[in-house]
């Protein structure tokens, strides 16, 4: 039998805080979502100015991120090589870049998925918040 880890409140208001603190510190108006390691959302920010469609972008992110284990991008990275039969993958949707996943000792917690700046600011966005628990 092997212990889990997972996510606490705690944990996640100091991923949020950090990730709206790195994107504060650029100006850049995002929305940042937190999901557990099964993809359901646990916190959905949106800061001022961040496009409405950054509301549904963000948590699909992250959800595909957390159900992967690897971040969303390398979704992208395979459709964009021409794997266009990717896109018909059940259950993710969040195939773009912003969705990193919140990884310990070789086990997924969550993830957290950005939207609303360019795809490599919402990736930093999304590091900056998870580098806060330490991990």
């Amino acid at each position: 039998m092997k212990n889990t880890f997972f996510l606490e409140l705690s944990d996640v208001k100091a991923v949020a805080a950090a990730a709206e603190a790195e994107a504060g510190k650029h100006q850049w108006a995002v929305t940042i979502a937190i999901v557990d390691a099964g993809g359901h959302l646990l916190w959905l920010q949106r800061l001022d100015g961040a496009p409405a469609i950054s509301a549904g972008i963000a948590p699909a992110k992250a959800h595909t991120a957390a159900l992967g284990r690897r971040e969303s991008r390398l979704y992208e990275e395979v459709i964009n090589g021409g794997r266009m039969s990717f896109l018909s993958a059940p259950g993710v949707s969040g195939m773009l870049e912003g969705g990193v996943p919140i990884m310990k000792d070789g086990q997924c917690l969550g993830a957290v998925g950005v939207s609303g700046a360019k795809s490599t600011e919402d990736s930093q966005i999304a590091r900056a918040g998870i580098a806060a628990l330490g991990l």
